[in-house]
């Protein structure tokens, strides 16, 4: 719920248009991040394990959780398809999305209340501090290897997938935290695409 709020506040703001959205956003990151944990300390019985929340701990993740991941993820990824041809309009050019008819607020404030599901089933995996990398750097990566949104967005997909399967092999052989090994595996994955010479 924290996560949806956030998102909208921070569409909210962009409108203001008296910072640029990388400000906002880390301005609204951290702040909330510090008042989560706050909360947390102060209303919990217990000692809360700020490692579980920074870093993530995929190993702790319950078979309910599972499931839940698993429909949210099915929900975001049937609600890009269906939104993905006014997101490439606005992509491209908005002003000119907003002519032909894109409503362009809708779909960003769908965009932005998609990613904060997506923030908010991963944290358990890999932490609030490292979901960010986890998001960037495959679709980085897939940047350098296709010509398409559509090629991007799948293959993006399938080095995330993978970045996952060697954090945990690496976790598992090496004694390693789980969710710093996978973004350390996609920051690998990404390295290897550099290795690509850049067509024209």
């Amino acid at each position: 719920m924290g996560c949806l709020l956030l998102a909208l506040l921070l569409v909210a703001l962009q409108h203001k248009r008296f910072l640029a959205t990388d400000t906002l956003l880390g301005i609204l990151s951290h702040s909330t991040l510090a008042l989560g944990l706050i909360c947390v300390s102060l209303f919990s019985d217990s000692r809360i394990d700020l490692m579980a929340y920074l870093f993530g701990d995929i190993l702790a993740v319950t078979s309910a959780e599972v499931m839940g991941i698993w429909i949210v993820s099915l929900l975001v990824v049937g609600l890009l398809a269906w939104l993905w041809r006014p997101l490439l309009a606005i992509t491209v050019h908005e002003d000119l999305a907003r002519i032909e008819g894109v409503p362009v607020t809708a779909v960003r404030t769908s965009l932005m209340l998609l990613m904060a599901l997506v923030i908010a089933i991963a944290m358990k995996v890999v932490g609030v501090l490292l979901i960010t990398a986890l998001l960037i750097i495959p679709a980085a990566a897939s940047r350098r290897l296709t010509h398409t949104p559509e090629q991007m967005a799948v293959i993006a997909s399938v080095l995330g997938g993978l970045a996952v399967i060697m954090g945990l092999a690496a976790s598992y052989f090496w004694d390693t935290p789980a969710g710093p090994a996978i973004v350390l595996s996609a920051t690998l994955l990404f390295g290897a695409t550099l290795l690509k010479p850049q067509q024209d």
